[in-house]
């Protein structure tokens, strides 16, 4: 019996003793017994743990290949599985062949067997996922991402790709990446993106939801998932300039129900990656934060508190607490504001919502008070706001009256308005940062590390 080309994680935890196999991948050990053969940890990046590889010197060419098995070299090993003597593996393997793919030099290579600083690794972003942190990053942020297209696949949305290269600006801030193939202007005369490649302004997106809300008003609900973008000069551990947004919408939809499924979507994605990342859930609760996993079962064992903004200011007031920033009735609500009401106050995940009409985007369905919008945040422990969303204006003269109080030109978001003229609904939807859910789940403190390739001010290397 032959399994071909199985993953490492396949062989240490499904495949039987006995099996002979042909496994490739990299070194992350080498030592040799004074008994003339070899042990080699191998590992594949699909899991966490090696495969330890017997290999004798009977093996053919040992002596010429077994000086160029170094930690970093690439090698393909064939031979039998067999059930191991040690108390730490289910099985090790006994080597047949050995080829050595590609070799890695011992004295420059980067990742020798030690613990190397998160802020040198991400210098070398072209290695790091070959380290434990990192492949048990990469392999969550999979996990994640499956979780989130069969959350939504299941309950019949529709995935639509929204456009990268925009004319809208969504948030209203200005902090966008400008697209053009002009000349920078040397006179000091503003820019005639008349004669730009698409004949007006156009960024980067923001988001997807302006769009977004184009075919969930047609045919029904939609899910985008894709890259944003924001020109903000910020070099905090929570904010990139390149990151990935996950945006339902759903007609027909108040904030209550939306309120509801953002709930169930956090627990969702929650459960599957305690499923089926358990070995790299429990070794960033071992290595990275202590509290990973009672934070996880203390998402999926609570409903969701739901409180006004306007008690949630309360409640800081009373605190008999000294903030940082100072809060009143109007202003954001901050970091230390929300890490106090969900981890001291509450102990739990809770939702925020009608906040103030004036710290929101024109877009947020207007209540009867003239004061608050019907906006939501939900808040988590360790990690602060993790999704924002609302239910969407559907009124025309309320929308055209809301674009007058943000100074903006409705002639710029016609087709916008034109939803509302023609068959118009209540809808809701929410955004969901993916490289936010990735710091929940691993307790990583940095945004940079639970993206590939991180993109802030003064960084866009590889």
């Amino acid at each position: 019996m032959t399994a071909v080309n199985p993953r490492v994680a396949s062989l240490l935890y499904e495949v039987a003793p006995g099996t002979q196999v042909d496994v490739s991948g990299w070194v992350r050990s080498r030592r040799d017994s004074k008994g003339g053969f070899s042990f080699i940890e191998l590992n594949d990046g699909s899991c966490m743990s090696n495969l330890q590889i017997i290999v004798d010197a009977d093996v053919p060419n040992y002596e010429d290949s077994i000086k160029d098995v170094t930690t970093g070299a690439s090698v393909r090993v064939t031979g039998e599985l067999k059930e191991s003597p040690g108390a730490k593996q289910r099985v090790e393997m006994q080597a047949k062949t050995l080829e050595v793919l590609g070799t890695a030099d011992a004295e420059s290579y980067p990742l020798q067997k030690k613990r190397h600083s998160f802020e040198f690794l991400r210098e070398i972003a072209h290695l790091r996922p070959r380290t434990n942190t990192f492949g048990a990053i990469a392999r969550v942020r999979n996990c994640v991402c499956r979780a989130i297209h069969d959350f939504f696949q299941e309950r019949g949305f529709l995935n639509v790709q929204t456009p990268i290269i925009t004319t809208s600006d969504c948030e209203g801030a200005g902090e966008m990446f400008t697209v053009t193939t002009l000349p920078p202007s040397t006179d000091g005369k503003p820019v005639d993106y008349t004669q730009d490649f698409f004949g007006k302004h156009a960024s980067l997106t923001v988001s997807g939801q302006l769009e977004g809300e184009i075919y969930a008003t047609a045919v029904g609900p939609i899910y985008t998932f894709g890259p944003t973008f924001r020109a903000e000069n910020s070099h905090t551990t929570r904010h990139l300039a390149e990151f990935w947004m996950v945006e339902p919408e759903v007609p027909f939809c108040d904030l209550d129900g939306n309120m509801q499924l953002a709930e169930d979507f956090i627990k969702t994605i929650v459960r599957r990656c305690l499923d089926e990342c358990a070995e790299d859930m429990q070794f960033f609760n071992d290595r990275i934060d202590k509290t990973v996993l009672e934070t996880m079962n203390n998402i999926l064992e609570h409903e969701f508190k739901r409180i006004s903004y306007t008690e949630a200011v309360e409640l800081i007031l009373n605190s008999g607490k000294e903030w940082e920033y100072p809060v009143s009735w109007g202003s954001n609500l901050q970091a230390e504001h929300e890490k106090w009401l969900t981890e001291e106050h509450f102990k739990q995940p809770i939702i925020v919502f009608d906040y103030p009409r004036s710290i929101k985007p024109f877009y947020m369905y207007c209540n009867e008070d003239g004061k608050t919008v019907r906006a939501m945040d939900v808040l988590v422990p360790g990690v602060g706001e993790i999704i924002g969303g609302s239910q969407r204006e559907h009124r025309l003269d309320v929308l055209e009256a809301r674009f007058q109080e943000c100074g903006l030109d409705p002639e710029e978001y016609w087709w916008y308005l034109d939803l509302r003229r023609y068959g118009s609904v209540p809808h809701a939807g929410f955004g969901l940062g993916l490289e936010r859910m990735i710091l929940l789940l691993t307790g990583m403190q940095n945004i940079r590390d639970v993206i590939p390739f991180p993109r802030t001010p003064n960084n866009a290397e590889f």
